[in-house]
């Protein structure tokens, strides 16, 4: 079973995050933030990992560093579950439509930070959560988790349903992407990742 248990405290917020990649999409969320709670349940049932966050900040400043520290320590059990990516898929790539809106995502655990991200939102908040703070949850979750990562908004449409494509089709993408491999072998010509 690839389970772990990830932990940060800074003087701006104390973030635990148990994370499951074969679980059954059971989660428990509570970030303070309530939408985010909300994308980070969708992901976890439509990834089909078991996920656990609990997260406290300082929200009376804003949700930036809650949010932020969120996405760091989520990429840090997901960079230490998929380590050298021997046995995995590799790439995952899903395309969701929420209605109006039709959303890409793209994925390679490539060992290699890089993140694309196309969605341009129409206010400035979806509840409590910053659309902004959207692509920094990502950018953190990306960059400790050594992944690869493409977000596109491909039709545009209601904000909330845009943010909630991204997050369910993340979770899509990211199951395909660590599904084992039948060959075992790292998922390279070199030979590692």
């Amino acid at each position: 079973m690839r389970k772990t248990t990830k932990s940060r405290e800074t003087g701006e917020t104390n973030v635990t995050v148990t994370l499951n990649l074969d679980g059954q999409g059971k989660t428990a969320i509570d970030t303070g933030i309530p939408f985010l709670d909300h994308m980070l349940t969708l992901f976890g049932f439509h990834g089909s990992f078991d996920l656990e966050i609990r997260a406290s900040g300082d929200l009376d400043v804003d949700d930036h560093h809650t949010v932020e520290d969120v996405g760091i320590v989520l990429g840090g059990a997901l960079k230490e579950l998929i380590g050298q990516n021997a046995g995995l898929v590799r790439y995952g790539t899903f395309l969701l439509p929420m209605d109006e809106v039709l959303a890409r995502v793209a994925i390679d655990i490539s060992g290699r930070s890089y993140l694309h991200y196309s969605a341009e939102y129409s206010r400035e908040k979806v509840g409590t959560l910053s659309t902004e703070n959207v692509q920094e949850f990502f950018r953190a979750l990306v960059r400790e988790s050594g992944i690869t990562l493409h977000l596109d908004i491909l039709t545009p449409g209601n904000d909330h349903h845009q943010v909630e494509s991204l997050f369910k089709g993340f979770g899509r993408a990211l199951r395909i992407a660590v599904t084992d491999d039948p060959s075992q072998k790292v998922t390279s010509t070199k030979g590692v990742i």
